[in-house]
């Protein structure tokens, strides 16, 4: 089946009336127990049913089946439970959770398979590259599934058929539904050689013809497996949906233009930190997420335990850490979602928290219902750039650029959108001010038109790097695809890496805003080697050529400065375009200097000539959204400030103190009251020429300032 016969087998499908209206916008606070086989003789109902009901949870997830089956299932090889009995424990859970009104959404696991599976069908297992067929390397009694064959389309279509039919629930939820790694058993090998002609491929280079046409292939598979669950729950039920767990960023590897356009909303299953991640990572699955959904209702799960390497799945975070990943999904249009591993509680710290997160998320439940977010900066990223360009060095050569980025934007408080490349054509874009593209290196001739058209249009670009140095494919072009619009040409040299490099700052120039006592900085370790296609008469920030960083007595400049420009500013009417032919973002994320935070921060003003929907002034790390309800608007602020931002958990949530905050009201719409939602209190406040001025005494973890529309 091809994509474009998919897509629209889809929309005939979403065409179909139903019967009643469709449940995906209603919930606001999900929840989801996650059973273990042994649950089901030990499981309070009651208990998980009056916690559900405290914390105001108006949907639920609930494991059904898969590699366990927690209801009296009648299909052969379908594993149930061996504590199971004669109950039917997810049927009881979802009777209760219906007395609540609860949206219920079952949960399978296809993943691993039970030995007389096996034995049975061991086509239905998945094999190394040696042809070896693979053991749980966490279960060694159970096999690693092939998520491309018929375990999928056939035994695990027939599981959701038997579910919907015998619960009529709102959708089926798939964990681990897209494979374990590569597989090599017979059908993936003929599959995919009847699709492309080729063997499958032994290397991850995406140069590699076959590597590049198992992308492709494998994400067809993929996309046709979510078409086939999707239709035939839905000839049971039209009401109920299949939502696949998939989709994220630049890293995902399928395709979000194509999730967003199927998905009638979607998770981001993105539990908790782990390693050096900061709390803003959640923010940022919102941001990249509704890059492609749109308004389409988008839900952030959390765990209630450690996300660590070493899955400690029955631990519990801190309080702190709850709270402050909680809050960062919300102010970015996350609806949380809290996940807990097992039915019998261990360690009831958390309970708690989350029942007083999601008491104060219930009350504050009409000024989380968003139509849409304030913001005029947009944050490009590429999932194509990051498989053809990036590879397995994806997370170096691509994600450090965005996360630098991230961060710059968040230190200088400016609210920002992210922008999937699929989706540059106005609809999508016209909204920014400014589109930023962090060594946006893979980009195909259309979009690169696409940008073009939109800085004709009198958008701003700042771009970083080798931004269109390569073609979508990866393949390296003999000079930018956007080289008009950039006003440079490639020499066909990248420098680096560099050790001992520096930069010359020549005042004064908005540029340099806050480096104005500083005569040089350090520079970035890798630069493009360009030469100017136009005149450009700024030249804020110029080379000075690395030299011996030792013997200490050899370190020292050599010989006269030449004066080549490090940033390449043009204008072209209302558009402005800002080029640093080298990894400042990157680099920004390496080590974090404060010098590249000021110069990225200062591009942005530079590029949107100063002007902000909202300013946020005080001391603190704080992440700054706007968003629009139906009658108020809101202006979030997420209190960063602790020693664990940059490597987590929180030990304690750290007040800050006063901030002021000046937001635009939207066009004709007056103010009729503003208050803070957490300080429960009206907010010391003025309204003049279509702006408010407010007062914010402090900030804990999450403080919402709310304007009443008159």
């Amino acid at each position: 089946m091809t994509r474009r016969t998919f897509l629209a087998t889809q929309a005939a499908l979403a065409a179909q009336p139903t019967t009643k209206a469709d449940w995906f916008d209603r919930p606001m606070r999900w929840s989801q127990l996650t059973l273990t086989e042994d649950d089901p003789p030990k499981l309070d109902i009651k208990f998980w049913l009056d916690y559900f009901a405290r914390l105001h949870s108006d949907a639920i997830t609930l494991s059904a089946g898969g590699v366990v089956a927690y209801y009296p299932t009648k299909i052969p090889l379908h594993h149930r439970s061996q504590w199971l009995g004669n109950r039917d424990t997810f049927g009881d859970l979802l009777a209760g959770c219906r007395k609540l009104n609860m949206v219920v959404i079952a949960r399978t696991d296809p993943h691993a398979l039970h030995e007389d599976a096996a034995k049975a069908h061991p086509d239905w297992i998945a094999v190394d590259a040696r042809g070896n067929p693979r053991r749980h390397a966490s279960d060694p009694s159970l096999w690693i599934s092939c998520a491309l064959g018929p375990y999928n389309f056939d035994f695990l279509t027939e599981v959701h058929r038997e579910i919907t039919t015998m619960y009529k629930v709102d959708g089926i939820f798939t964990n681990r539904w897209a494979g374990s790694g590569m597989c090599y058993c017979r059908h993936c090998q003929e599959n995919f050689r009847q699709a492309s002609g080729l063997d499958l491929p032994r290397t991850n280079n995406p140069l590699d013809p076959a590597r590049r046409a198992y992308i492709l292939w494998r994400e067809n598979r993929l996309f046709d497996l979510w078409h086939l669950w999707d239709a035939e729950i839905r000839k049971i039920n039209p009401n109920a949906r299949y939502i696949a767990n998939a989709g994220g960023g630049a890293m995902s590897s399928l395709d979000m233009k194509t999730i967003g356009e199927l998905a009638p909303t979607l998770f981001a299953d993105r539990q908790a930190r782990h390693g050096v991640m900061a709390p803003w990572a959640n923010g940022k699955n919102g941001k990249e997420y509704r890059a492609t959904l749109g308004r389409k209702a988008i839900v952030g799960i959390f765990s209630v335990g450690n996300e660590e390497t070493y899955r400690w799945k029955d631990s519990v975070q801190s309080d702190a850490e709850l709270r402050i990943w909680v809050a960062e999904g919300v102010a970015n249009g996350l609806r949380p979602w809290w996940t807990k591993f097992s039915g019998s509680v261990h360690d009831a710290r958390w309970m708690k928290p989350v029942e007083q997160i999601y008491s104060n998320l219930h009350k504050w439940e009409r000024y989380l219902r968003n139509e849409r977010p304030i913001a005029d900066v947009g944050l490009v990223y590429s999932q194509q750039t990051a498989t053809y360009y990036g590879g397995e060095n994806a997370a170096r050569t691509v994600e450090d650029h965005t996360l630098g980025w991230y961060q710059a934007l968040l230190e200088a408080r400016i609210p920002f959108e992210m922008v999937h490349d699929r989706l540059l054509d106005p609809a999508h874009t016209s909204a920014f001010k400014v589109l930023i593209l962090p060594n946006i290196a893979a980009l195909s001739d259309a979009q690169c038109a696409k940008l073009k058209d939109y800085a004709a249009r009198g958008g701003s670009i700042i771009a970083t790097h080798e931004t269109s140095l390569y073609n979508e494919w990866g393949e390296r072009r003999p000079n930018f695809g956007l080289t008009d619009l950039l006003g440079v040409k490639y020499n066909g040299r990248i420098e680096g890496p560099m050790k001992n490099a520096y930069l010359r700052l020549n005042h004064p120039h908005p540029m340099l805003k806050g480096l104005e006592d500083a005569p040089r900085i350090i520079h970035g370790v890798r630069r493009l080697d360009v030469t100017p296609t136009t005149q450009f008469t700024q030249k804020p920030v110029t080379l000075i050529p690395a030299y011996p960083d030792l013997p200490m007595e050899m370190v020292y400049p050599r010989g006269p400065e030449p004066g080549t420009p490090e940033l390449f500013l043009r204008e072209n009417g209302r558009s402005r375009i800002a080029y640093f032919n080298w990894d400042i973002d990157r680099i920004f994320w390496d080590i974090l200097t404060r010098d590249h935070g000021l110069l990225l921060r200062n591009a942005v003003d530079w590029a949107t000539r100063g002007e902000r929907p909202v300013t946020v002034t005080g001391q603190g790390f704080v992440d700054v959204t706007v968003w629009q309800q139906a009658s108020s608007l809101t202006v979030h602020l997420v209190n960063m400030t602790n020693p664990m931002t940059m490597k987590g958990p929180y030990r304690e949530l750290i007040p800050i103190g006063e901030q002021r905050v000046k937001v635009k009201l939207p066009a004709n719409r007056k103010a009729k009251k503003v208050h803070l939602l957490a300080a429960n209190r009206t907010a010391d406040s003025t309204v003049k020429d279509g702006w408010i001025e407010a007062r914010v005494p402090s900030v804990l973890d999450h403080e919402i300032l709310a304007v009443d529309f008159d």
